[in-house]
Formats: C-alpha cells, sequence, structure tokens
C-alpha cells in the first residue's frame, strides 16, 4: 500500500499538470494571432503529451494502479480522454486550416479590389465548416472570420499607404 501511495502522488502530480495545460491552452486560444499556428502549436504540444502518456514507464505505473484498484485512476483516464480529444482536434483543425492556406498569401498581396479571391476562400471556409467535427463551432468560425475581415483590412491599409 506504500508503494501505491507514492504512485497515486505521482498520478495526481501529473493530473494536476495535464489540467493546467489544458486551462493553458484554452486560454491561449482567445489570444491567438495566427490561427494555423496556434493549432500547429497545439497539436505538437497534444501529441508529446499523448507520446509521454503511452511510453512504458507511464504505463507501468497504470497497471500496478489498476492492479491495486486504486480511485485515482478514474480521473486519470478522463484526462487521458480529454487529451486525446485535443489532440485529435488539433490534428483536423491543421488538416482543415491548411486548406485556407493557400488563399492567405494572393489575399495579402492583393489590392482592395480583392473580389477574385472571395468566393473561392468562402467556399473552403463553408467546406470546413459543412465536414469538420471539430472547427464547426461558432467560436471557431467567428475566430477564423475575423482572422480573414483582419487580413482585408491589413491589406486595404498597405494599399492606401504606399499609394
Amino acid at each position: 500500500t506504500e508503494l501505491t501511495e507514492k504512485l497515486e502522488e505521482v498520478v495526481m502530480i501529473w493530473t494536476k499538470q495535464i489540467r493546467q495545460v489544458l486551462v493553458e491552452s484554452k486560454q491561449i486560444r482567445r489570444e491567438a494571432d495566427d490561427e494555423l499556428e496556434h493549432w500547429k502549436s497545439r497539436m505538437s504540444s497534444f501529441n508529446s503529451l499523448l507520446d509521454e502518456i503511452k511510453s512504458s514507464r507511464v504505463k507501468k505505473i497504470i497497471s500496478i494502479l489498476q492492479a491495486a484498484r486504486s480511485k485515482t485512476l478514474k480521473q486519470w483516464k478522463e484526462l487521458d480522454g480529454s487529451i486525446t480529444i485535443a489532440a485529435n482536434e488539433a490534428k483536423d483543425n491543421v488538416r482543415y486550416l491548411y486548406t485556407l492556406d493557400k488563399f492567405f498569401g494572393p489575399l495579402a498581396n492583393a489590392s482592395p479590389v480583392m473580389m477574385e479571391h472571395v468566393p473561392s476562400l468562402m467556399s473552403t471556409v463553408c467546406m470546413i465548416y459543412c465536414t469538420s467535427p471539430y472547427y464547426n463551432t461558432s467560436e471557431h468560425m467567428t475566430s477564423l472570420f475575423l482572422k480573414i475581415t483582419n487580413q482585408m483590412i491589413n491589406t486595404c491599409k498597405t494599399y492606401l499607404c504606399e499609394g
């Protein structure tokens, strides 16, 4: 039981650290300037965390606690699921945002009469909204439209300053 208690303490520390990572990733989400870079960074962080959770060291500790019927495992399993969902969301969002990336270069370099790019851009945004299991929320779409609008405004400002 002494070993079990020590291992439970370790798992509780991990649980606290993982919860902190989840909370921070949501806070950073609101402040991110570049949507694609935000999700790439988040994907990298959560994939690293998943790799660590799947390491043989962690698996051994979890196996020992399972054999001891530890109550800390319920929280651990919930967090493991949350991390897996967050990693899948980030991976999926990166994949979808890459489809928009081809529009941002032309949009940034266009004149204020950028209408030729808008229909295909909106069609791609619509495809993301309709097919993405994670990115089709009003929060994500609002953030994405904010980025697109800001890019259009910056393009207009640059055009005015150069003209």
